[in-house]
Order: C-alpha cells, then sequence, then structure tokens
C-alpha cells in the first residue's frame, strides 16, 4: 500500500514539521590558493580558490576547511570521499564532477551550474544549495539532514535509496525526480515552485505538500495506486 503524505498544515502525524538548520560559515581571512592541482588525500585550511580550472584533476579524499571556491571549473574534477567543511563554493560550473561518498558539512554552494554531478552514498549536514541549475544530480544512497535547496533548479534528481531528514525546497523548480526506496523525514516541500516526481511517489511519506501540490500528483498517486480515472 502506499504511504501517505501530510498535506497542507505543516503537520505531519499530528507533529509539527521541524525546519531544517541552515549552516552558518563565517570564514576567516583566506590566503589564496597558488598554483599546482589539487592532490589526492591533499589538506587545504583556509585557502581561496578563485576562477580555477581543477578540471579532471584528482582530489579524492581531500579535506577542504574553511575554504572558499570562487567560479571554479570543475568538469570531470575527481573529489571521491572528500570532505567539504565550513566552506563556501560560488559559481562552480563543471558537468561529471565526482563527489561520490563525499562528506559536506556546513556547506553554501550558490549558482552551480553542474550536470551528472555524483554525489551518491555522499553525506549532506547543514548545506545550503541557492540558486543555479543542476541537472541529473545523483544522490542515491546518499544521506541529507538539515539541507535547503533554494531558489534553484533541479533537473531529473536521483534521490533512490536517499534518507532524507530536515530537507526544505524553498521556491525550488524540483523536475523529474527520482524518491524510489527514498526515506523521508520532515521533509518540505510546500515551498517548491514546481514539483514533478517521476518515481516513488509512494515514498513520500514523511513529507509535507500543499493541497495544491496534491492535486497536481493526483494523477500519479491514482497510477501509483491503480486507480482509473475517467470522465
Amino acid at each position: 500500500m502506499a504511504r501517505r503524505a501530510a498535506v497542507g498544515t505543516g503537520t505531519s502525524g499530528g507533529t509539527r514539521v521541524r525546519a531544517a538548520r541552515r549552516p552558518q560559515v563565517r570564514l576567516p581571512p583566506l590566503e589564496p590558493r597558488g598554483g599546482g592541482g589539487l592532490e589526492p588525500d591533499g589538506d587545504y585550511d583556509g585557502l581561496e580558490f578563485r576562477e580555477a580550472d581543477l578540471a579532471g584533476q584528482d582530489g579524492a579524499g581531500a579535506r577542504f576547511m574553511d575554504c572558499a571556491l570562487t567560479g571554479c571549473v570543475l568538469d570531470g574534477t575527481r573529489l571521491h570521499h572528500a570532505r567539504v567543511l565550513d566552506s563556501v563554493l560560488t559559481g562552480p560550473r563543471g558537468v561529471g564532477t565526482d563527489l561520490a561518498e563525499a562528506t559536506l558539512r556546513d556547506v553554501e554552494v550558490t549558482d552551480a551550474r553542474l550536470g551528472g554531478a555524483q554525489l551518491h552514498g555522499a553525506v549532506l549536514e547543514r548545506v545550503l544549495i541557492r540558486g543555479g541549475k543542476i541537472d541529473y544530480l545523483n544522490l542515491r544512497g546518499a544521506r541529507l539532514r538539515d539541507v535547503v535547496f533554494e531558489g534553484c533548479v533541479l533537473i531529473e534528481p536521483d534521490f533512490g535509496g536517499a534518507r532524507l531528514e530536515r530537507v526544505e525546497f524553498a521556491d525550488c523548480a524540483l523536475k523529474g525526480a527520482d524518491l524510489t526506496a527514498a526515506t523521508l523525514t520532515d521533509v518540505d516541500l510546500r515551498g517548491a515552485a514546481s514539483l514533478e516526481i517521476a518515481r516513488g511517489v509512494d515514498r513520500l511519506a514523511g513529507a509535507v505538500v500543499s493541497t495544491a501540490q496534491l492535486l497536481d500528483l493526483a494523477p500519479v498517486l491514482a497510477g501509483e495506486l491503480g486507480i482509473r480515472v475517467e470522465g
């Protein structure tokens, strides 16, 4: 049987939906990052990467602490198992950026232009993704806690098997989302500018949607429940 999402009032099962805790990043004075590429297991602390071309570089297992990455190119950049902590990414752009099994904690991402970013198995905690457009974001099996998507466009994001807790979509376009086998707890979808669930609509238990969104989802829900609508 399909599980039911809470509707309209901000309650789920009689309890109020808990709001996501946003990151509060306060960067110290930063040192400009000099030349040279990323290194596997590198340690980057208090650095500013400005307009850096990091395409194709290997920073697997690296740690970024109190860093600012501004206008960086991340085409095919390998950051598997990287840790990004207390950092700000502004205007990152790239295709196929590999952040699989990475950890992002207390991170702000603004105006991203990314395609096919790989964050499967990643851990996101207190992360704000504001503005920009991300196509085919892979978050399969990821853990998201206290994550806010604000004013951005997500095209066919894959949350398959992911765990989402205290996640908000504020003025965010969510198109063709895959929620197959996902687990949602205190997920607030009411602020989504558009809400399209391609698969996994039965996993919406633990989310709250508006009445208007419920009406938009009705055909998908009817199909999931095997209800034939005629006339």
